[in-house]
C-alpha cells in the first residue's frame, strides 16, 4: 500500500471497453513548487463514479497500489488507486472519509507497554 498527497490536476472521462470494463484516470500534483510531480492513477469499476464528487485543484490523500504487466514485449505499470481522501471539510467519494483527529481529550489515556502484556498467552 502506498499513499500520495497532492491537488488534483485533471480528471478524465470513464473509459468503457468491449468487454465491459471500465475505467477512469485523473492526474494528482505532488511535492513543492520547486520539483512538482504530476501522477496518473486510475479507478476501475465501481470506482469510477468516486471521483464525480471531487474536482480540480482540490487537495487529496490517494492510496494505491503499483501494478505491472507486460504486453507484447513491453512492460507497463499503472498506480491502481483504491481509495481517495479529500484534505479538506468537503466529503469524500465512496463513502470514504478522513480519520477522526488523532488528539486525545484528558478522559483518554494512553496504556503503557506494562498494560499490554498478557501473561495467560498459551504459547
Amino acid at each position: 500500500m502506498y499513499e500520495a498527497t497532492g491537488k488534483i490536476k485533471v480528471i478524465f472521462d470513464t473509459q468503457t471497453f468491449p468487454s465491459g470494463f471500465t475505467k477512469r484516470e485523473f492526474v494528482i500534483t505532488v511535492g513543492d513548487d520547486n520539483y512538482p510531480q504530476d501522477l496518473k492513477f486510475e479507478m476501475i469499476k465501481d470506482k469510477c463514479t468516486w471521483l464525480d464528487k471531487f474536482q480540480t485543484d482540490q487537495s487529496v490523500t490517494v492510496s494505491f497500489d503499483i501494478r505491472g504487466n507486460e504486453f507484447k514485449g513491453k512492460y507497463y505499470v499503472n498506480l491502481n488507486c483504491w481509495k481517495i481522501l479529500a484534505n479538506d471539510s468537503s466529503p469524500s467519494a465512496g463513502g470514504q472519509t478522513p480519520p477522526p483527529s488523532a488528539s486525545h481529550t484528558s478522559s483518554e489515556v494512553e496504556p503503557s507497554p506494562d498494560d499490554l502484556i498478557n501473561d495467560d498467552i498459551p504459547f
